[in-house]
C-alpha cells in the first residue's frame, strides 16, 4: 500500500455524522477526538452528548448540529465543486493531520494531490512594497520549479504575490470563513484561478460563515501546520504574519523571515523574527537547503488519531465526588493535566471523562500545551 492509499475511507452517511458532530455546540478538535476515541463513531457520540452536557453541569440543553442542517452543507458544498474529506482519509494534508489538534474534517475544492507535495508557506505585508512582492514573486516561482508547494492565506499583498507565481506549480489557499465567503473581495479572481490550476483551496469553517477578525489567527495556524516551513517576507511589529510564525514555531515547523531596512515598518517584525533565531532568507536556495531534509522524514501513523482509550471500560465511571474534587482543583488560571492527575489521585481515564463532559458544558476552556481552566 502507498502512502497516498493509507488511512479510513468514510461513508456517506458517516461523513454525515462527522459534520453533524463538529458543527455541534462546545465540539472542537479537542473534543471530537475525545468523543470518537470513547464512543467509537460520531453517530454514537452525538447520542451521548445530551447525557455528557448534563453531567457536567451545562445550564441548558447543547445545541446539536441536524441531520437536516449536515445535507444542507454537503449540498453547498457539492454545488461549488468542493469535498469534505476527514481526518486519516488519503486525501486529508499530509502535514496538517500531524499537527496539534488538527481539525477533523475540511472543506476542500481543487485538487487535493497538492497536498501530496512538500509545502512551504509564504506570509506577509498586505500593504507590500514593490521589493517585497518581487522578492516573493522570485521565491515562490523558484519553490514551485523545485518541486514544493506554496501555502498562503490569500490576503492581500505578499500572499497574493506567493499564490500567484505558484498557480502553476501548486499553491494552496487557506480562508477564514467559509469557502463560499472567500475575503477579501478583490482577490475572488485569484480564489477563482487556484482549483482551475490545480491547486486548491481549503477551509474548516462551516459554508455560510462570514470571516470575523478572531477566525484570522484560526486560518493563520492552519496555514502553519500545512507546511514544513514558513517565510515571512515583510510584517510589522503587530502582524498576523507575525502570529503565523509564532504557531510554526510552535508546530515544529521550521522559520525563516526576509531582512529588511530597520527604516521600514514593515521590516520590524521580520528582523524581530531574525534576532528571535528565524533563518534568514536572501534567495530560495537558503530555503531549500534548511527544509531538504525535512521531506523525506517517515510518516506517523494516520490511525493513531481513531485509537480507542483502551482503560476506559476497565474503571468504573466518575461518581459526583470526583467532579466536584476536579471541579474545585480548577480555577482561572490554565492548569496541566498531568499535575490535576498528580493531586487528585483520580484515575487518568475518569480525568479524562470529567473533563470532556464540563468542556461539553461550557464550562472548561483547553489551552496550547494541553493545559485547561474553568470558565
Amino acid at each position: 500500500m502507498t502512502e497516498d492509499q493509507k488511512g479510513i475511507r468514510l461513508s456517506d452517511s458517516q461523513r454525515l455524522s462527522w459534520l453533524r458532530l463538529i458543527r455541534s455546540e462546545n465540539v472542537g478538535p479537542v473534543t471530537f477526538r475525545h468523543l470518537i476515541a470513547r464512543y467509537g463513531s460520531a453517530s454514537d457520540a452525538l447520542e451521548m452528548l445530551p447525557e455528557l452536557v448534563r453531567r457536567g453541569g451545562g445550564r441548558r440543553p447543547i445545541r446539536i448540529a441536524s441531520l437536516d442542517e449536515a445535507r444542507r452543507e454537503m449540498a453547498m458544498a457539492a454545488r461549488m465543486g468542493a469535498v469534505f474529506t476527514g481526518i486519516g482519509e488519503p486525501d486529508y494534508p499530509r502535514y496538517l493531520r500531524h499537527a496539534d489538534n488538527p481539525p477533523p474534517l475540511v472543506a476542500i475544492k481543487g485538487d487535493a494531490a497538492v497536498f501530496r507535495l512538500p509545502a512551504v508557506a509564504i506570509v506577509g505585508a498586505r500593504n507590500a512594497s514593490l521589493i517585497g512582492i518581487k522578492l516573493t514573486r522570485i521565491i515562490a516561482r523558484e519553490l514551485g520549479q523545485a518541486g514544493y508547494a506554496v501555502i498562503s492565506g490569500l490576503a492581500r499583498g505578499i500572499d497574493r504575490a506567493a499564490h500567484e507565481a505558484s498557480l502553476d506549480s501548486g499553491t494552496v489557499a487557506v480562508m477564514a470563513g467559509g469557502l463560499d465567503k472567500p475575503y477579501p473581495p478583490d482577490n475572488l479572481d485569484l480564489f477563482a484561478a487556484i482549483p482551475a490550476s490545480g491547486g486548491a483551496v481549503i477551509s474548516e469553517m462551516p459554508f455560510g460563515w462570514e470571516p470575523r477578525a478572531r477566525d484570522f489567527p484560526r486560518r493563520n495556524r492552519i496555514i502553519a501546520a500545512l507546511s514544513l516551513g514558513l517565510l515571512v517576507v515583510e510584517a510589522a511589529e503587530r502582524s498576523g504574519s507575525l502570529i503565523s510564525a509564532r504557531f510554526a514555531g510552535e508546530l515544529g515547523r521550521l522559520v525563516f523571515a526576509v531582512p529588511g531596512s530597520p527604516l521600514d515598518p514593515r521590516a520590524k517584525g521580520t528582523n524581530a523574527l531574525l534576532k528571535n533565531g528565524a533563518i534568514l532568507v536572501t534567495e530560495t536556495a537558503d530555503i531549500l537547503s534548511a527544509i531538504g531534509p525535512l521531506v523525506d522524514r517517515p510518516s506517523l501513523d494516520d490511525t493513531a488519531f481513531f485509537a480507542p482509550e483502551s482503560a476506559f471500560p476497565s474503571i468504573p465511571p466518575p461518581n459526583e465526588t470526583d467532579r466536584d474534587r476536579i471541579v474545585t482543583l480548577l480555577g482561572p488560571t490554565p492548569a496541566d493535566v498531568d499535575e490535576l492527575i498528580r493531586t487528585s489521585g483520580i484515575h487518568p481515564a475518569a480525568i479524562s471523562l470529567i473533563l470532556l463532559e464540563l468542556d461539553l458544558a461550557g464550562r472548561l476552556q483547553r489551552h496550547s500545551g494541553g493545559s485547561v481552566s474553568l470558565l
